[in-house]
């Protein structure tokens, strides 16, 4: 019997291409399987630019908090294909798929195509979908791939609620080169008659999203209209027309955060209507709420060894301008706690803007290495993007490797030293395997 990762392998060769956004062929293969998408658990379904994984990781938590079975969609990820496909489990928690589901939901997706182009994605959302509608639970938290309109998740007709995060400048050689466009295209999530939650948005990503709720007659639930949240005295402030909520900070750092649990509370809020009532356990969801990779301090495994005692090792797989702000807002929130001098390590795709994402880190980063991603063709090369973080003004240069990276980084500083490794979810997810002993599975 082939593995998982066989199969998978051999999917990825029925499209040229890795990204072709259409819903044409998902459509038709989901017909063949007996529409999956029509037996589903009510559907939460989640687009936007950043916040998406992290909305997605504080609604998981609070509705189990809750005692609601959850199962949840994301991409990509980070170590091994089964985080994609979480289902709801007996113990009421949710966890990947096994090898032998995965195995079997492949298989009847891969018959049922015969051979018929398809992408990667698509054809494995089919499959996710065969796993959620055979498999009870009270809700589905469905993750967009890639922008909204023609993510192969929209096939889902009418989801329970939509969630739109912040948008920003990203993907755009196939969502469009302006916020409009790219908020048009997440807008495309939107259904008649389905409340949304719309978070933190600039004004002009907003008005494309009003403008396509109006249209269709979608109610919204707007950041800084209708809701919003903020830091207090250490605490999360929640403020409504209804109601002003006092919390703890969540797990998750740094104050993207607070606006990500703050668009969960209000779409949770939502959820009561549906009998999902997760608000009596919105403190227990902030503080259990676990995303691997997003501001994530590593301390044990081969890495962390490596970091003298006093220094800081940290991750996030951010990889976009808008990103790349938050986590340098985040370092500077670190630094006034604790002043460290900061080291970068950076690897990202040639598809990303990478002068638009180090730019927030000018006066911040001390030094900066670039290193390869090994697994992927679309890596930016090492020194390239030394050059390009060089020609901003920052100290950098290229390294082999990450683990060479934390040794030149740890021996350039004479004191502690703060690390973060950044710029790319591929190349998280291969920290994350090397810290955890495991083999990264290709994206």
């Amino acid at each position: 019997m082939r593995t998982s990762e066989q199969l998978l392998a051999e999917l990825k060769a029925l499209h040229p291409r890795r990204i072709d956004l259409s819903l044409g062929r998902i459509s038709r293969l989901l017909a063949k399987l007996d529409n999956p998408q029509n037996r589903l658990p009510p559907v939460i379904h989640v687009a936007g630019t950043n916040g998406k994984g992290s909305v997605t990781a504080y609604l998981k938590a609070m509705l189990q908090a809750a005692g609601r079975r959850v199962h949840v969609y994301t991409s990509p990820h980070l170590i091994r294909f089964h985080e994609r496909i979480e289902l709801a489990g007996p113990d009421g928690l949710a966890s990947p798929i096994g090898e032998a589901a995965l195995i079997d939901c492949l298989s009847k997706v891969e018959r049922s195509n015969a051979g018929d182009m398809v992408t990667f994605f698509e054809i494995t959302t089919a499959a996710a979908f065969l796993a959620f509608a055979e498999n009870s639970a009270d809700a589905l938290i469905l993750e967009v791939g890639l922008g909204g309109r023609l993510d192969a998740t929209n096939v889902v007709a009418q989801p329970a609620l939509s969630i739109i995060t912040p948008i920003s400048l990203d993907h755009t050689e196939w969502l469009g080169e302006t916020l409009p466009q790219i908020a048009r295209e997440k807008a495309g999530i939107l259904k008649p008659g389905v409340p949304a939650v719309i978070s933190q948005q600039a004004f002009e990503a907003l008005d494309a999203i009003a403008a396509q709720a109006e249209a269709i007659g979608a109610p919204l639930t707007i950041w800084g209209r209708d809701y919003e949240a903020f830091e207090q005295r250490g605490r999360l402030v929640y403020q409504s027309a209804e109601q002003l909520l006092d919390l703890p900070l969540p797990a998750l750092i740094g104050q993207h955060q607070i606006v990500n649990a703050g668009t969960a509370i209000a779409a949770a809020q939502h959820l009561e209507a549906l009998g999902l009532n997760a608000v009596p356990t919105l403190e227990r969801g902030l503080i259990e709420v676990r995303w691997p990779a997003r501001m994530q301090r590593l301390t044990r495994g081969p890495l962390a060894k490596r970091v003298d005692r006093g220094s800081e090792l940290w991750l996030d797989g951010g990889h976009n301008p808008a990103g790349g702000a938050a986590i340098a807002h985040t370092l500077g929130e670190l630094e006034e706690r604790a002043p460290k001098p900061v080291g970068l390590i950076l690897g990202m795709l040639d598809t990303k803007d990478a002068a638009g994402f180090l730019a927030p880190f000018a006066g911040l980063v001390r030094h900066i290495r670039t290193v390869p991603i090994a697994g992927t063709e679309a890596a930016q090369d090492a020194a390239a993007l030394a050059k390009i973080a060089a020609s901003m003004g920052l100290a950098a240069r290229p390294a082999g490797d990450v683990a060479s990276a934390v040794q030149e980084l740890m021996a350039a500083e004479a004191a502690p030293i703060r690390i973060l490794i950044c710029g790319s979810l591929y190349l998280a997810g291969q920290v994350l395997a090397q810290e955890e002993g495991a083999q990264a599975q290709a994206n």
